[in-house]
């Protein structure tokens, strides 16, 4: 099984950036958490990061047919973009939003969320660990569809 962890603008300086806000971990080091969390799990992880809003829906287009998960913390565009929830929703691939803070007590515009009602769920405030959260959630998201399939195959194979 394999997930594709898609980073919004902005991440890319996450140990320099508002370190009040969003701590002193660096990007490298919450995917090298979860690159160890995926080997541990026999995940296989590829990680994207692109400050482009069109790179991201490119990203995610891409995910189509290729992976089984999505875990995707749209930073900004969070609050913005249309186009990335439009590509999160026609893809159809589960997909986790996570946010190294908690948006819902920050400022008034980070309130709205255009992504949220398309991921299967949301992980915000709980700072670098909401990503070890969500890829807790996505094993369970695809154990959960992998024994649905097998129990499909098997009511199947039954009736013939």
């Amino acid at each position: 099984m394999k997930i594709a962890v898609i980073q919004g603008p902005n991440l890319n300086m996450l140990g320099v950036r508002e370190q009040q806000i969003y701590g002193p971990m660096k990007l490298e080091q919450i995917h090298a958490q979860m690159k160890d969390f995926a080997g541990q799990n026999k995940l296989e992880v590829e990680f994207f990061q692109s400050n482009l809003e069109g790179e991201i829906v490119d990203k995610i287009q891409e995910c189509y047919g290729e992976v089984d998960g999505i875990i995707i913390n749209a930073a900004a565009y969070t609050h913005t973009s249309i186009a990335i929830r439009d590509a999160i929703s026609a893809v159809g691939i589960p997909a986790i939003e996570v946010h190294i803070s908690n948006i819902h007590r920050r400022e008034d515009f980070r309130k709205e969320n255009m992504i949220a009602p398309v991921c299967t769920s949301s992980i915000v405030g709980f700072g670098p660990f909401g990503y070890h959260l969500a890829m807790m959630g996505m094993l369970q998201i695809m154990n959960e569809m992998k024994a649905a399939q097998e129990m499909q195959t098997q009511t199947t194979q039954a009736v013939e």
